[in-house]
């Protein structure tokens, strides 16, 4: 991985640039726009995990994913514009703000619009560097429909980027994404249909005798935490590091056997290496690195449901892990031999876990939002319980998009020659780690909480998360092991 270059485009070197966004104005998330209802206007209770997110929102972290579609060419305004409008017609599920609510209310409510309070594209001008800060630092607001903007910027070499900043109390981002992919439909004319998904190999049965993993640790052993590392830990806002790097060799397959191990395991390995071999070379007392990993089950066709969709489960690195910790964490490139038999366990844990259907928080989540008191008594407890359970919360959070299913074809403009997404990354856990492929290479996002880490340890951390993906590599010329388990899902 390169050293970052300021307003360097996505063909040059493997990193863009590292951006810093500090904490936006202050603002209100409650109440809506002058007038009143229209009569096609509908109410929606808050999903669990919309509530849960607005009860914990913080001005000094706001709770913004960012997008962005590198494009060759340069979109129309005027068409791009009615593209995107059209697109929010067919999924009107994204025209939504927030109703106006008092402590007392039993639930937080969407008002469901019949259009857009505002026009969420725009042509602002300026640095690629500049949009990121705002995607950063300026949440779209919940008081206006839709909760996400669009904003094209020209790049200097030719073609332009689409950024997108997403409101996540509100969806998130492959929720969007598909709203851009109709859009980029209407705007072309081209097909952007999504991509059948791959013919897997049928996995055989892992874990215990239920079915359940093989835990990693023990879940109410505290977790590792990133060793802060910043001389302005009390400085707001997020930074960011944007990185291309190669996507990870596996081991080949044989026809009808499944692979022992998928790209997004190697993805989870390469973060428990950085966070180890980080913590380390910190002095930290070795404890387990535990990972939060989104998984969507969503289809990806025009009927993909458009909100926060996404359901969390934890992958717990534990006893195994500190016996291999001193090989994998010492000087030099870690122990091959070690990095196998991590990628090997980890994939185990992982298929059980994503195989176990449960609600998008636990249960614990649908629990918390059960309007037994009003929500302004359920968001004092909620945020009571989240500092009380800071200590015990996750050490990081990996997002893994894959490939993108979508061509993202703009007609004129061309299709996406690269996308990276990036997910909020606020304390206790401070970081987090968002990737997603296309063309064979691998966008990496890695973001984090300025009351941990300064630009100058973000990018020091990055340049040892593209290390620590290179030992997962599987080595050229090199036999699969006898030992390979069924694979879950393609490489990204």
């Amino acid at each position: 991985m390169t050293p970052p270059h300021k307003g360097m485009g996505t063909t040059g070197a493997s990193v863009p640039a590292v951006v810093s966004g500090g904490a936006a104005p202050k603002a209100s998330a409650a109440g809506a726009p002058g007038g009143g209802r229209s009569r096609a206007e509908q109410r929606i209770a808050f999903p669990t995990v919309d509530e849960i997110t607005r009860h914990c929102l913080d001005d000094d972290e706001p709770e913004t994913v960012h997008v962005e579609i590198h494009l060759p060419g340069l979109p129309d305004p005027d068409r791009l514009r009615a593209a995107f409008a059209e697109a929010m017609r067919r999924h009107p599920r994204i025209l939504l703000r927030q109703a106006p609510t008092r402590w007392w209310a039993p639930r937080y409510e969407w008002v469901l619009t019949e259009r857009p309070d505002r026009d969420p594209v725009s042509f602002p001008g300026g640095t690629l560097e500049e949009a990121r800060c705002r995607a950063l630092a300026q949440c779209p607001s919940l008081n206006a429909s839709p909760p996400f903007r669009a904003e094209v910027i020209e790049q200097h070499g030719g073609g332009c980027v689409l950024l997108v900043t997403i409101n996540h109390t509100a969806l998130d981002g492959p929720a969007c994404l598909r709203v851009v992919a109709t859009a980029a439909e209407l705007y072309g004319g081209a097909d952007n249909s999504p991509a059948p998904p791959p013919v897997r190999t049928a996995p055989a049965q892992q874990g215990g005798a239920d079915g359940q993993p093989s835990p990693g640790g023990r879940l109410w052993t505290r977790p590792a935490r990133v060793a802060a590392d910043s001389r302005h830990p009390a400085a707001p806002g997020n930074g960011m590091l944007i990185a291309e790097l190669p996507v990870p060799a596996r081991p080949p397959r044989t026809p009808g056997e499944p692979a022992p191990y998928t790209v997004n395991d190697q993805l989870l390995v390469a973060t428990w290496l950085m966070v180890a071999r980080w913590n380390s070379a910190h002095e930290r007392p070795v404890r387990p690195v535990r990972v939060t990993m989104p998984v969507d089950d969503r289809p990806r066709t025009p009927e993909m449901p458009i909100g926060n969709g996404t359901r969390l489960v934890e992958v717990t690195f534990g006893a195994q892990e500190r016996e291999l910790h001193r090989v994998l964490t010492g000087p030099g490139t870690p122990d091959r031999e070690a990095v196998e038999r991590l990628l090997r366990a980890t994939a185990a844990r992982t298929r059980a876990l994503k195989s176990v259907r449960r609600p998008q928080l636990g249960f614990s989540g649908d629990l918390l939002t059960t309007p037994l008191l009003p929500v302004g008594l359920r968001a004092a407890g909620i945020r009571t319980l989240r500092r009380a359970a800071g200590p015990w919360a996750s050490t990081t959070l990996l997002s893994n998009i894959g490939r993108i299913p979508y061509p993202l074809d703009f007609g004129d403009a061309g299709r996406a020659r690269a996308v990276w997404f990036s997910a909020p990354a606020k304390v206790p856990r401070g970081l987090s780690v968002t990737t997603v492929s296309t063309g064979g290479r691998l966008q990496l996002a890695l973001r984090w909480s300025h009351a941990r880490l300064d630009d100058s340890a973000g990018e020091r951390l990055g340049t040892l998360f593209a290390e620590a993906l290179a030992a997962t590599s599987h080595p050229p010329g090199e036999a699969p092991s006898e030992t390979a388990g069924p694979d879950e899902e393609p490489a990204p």
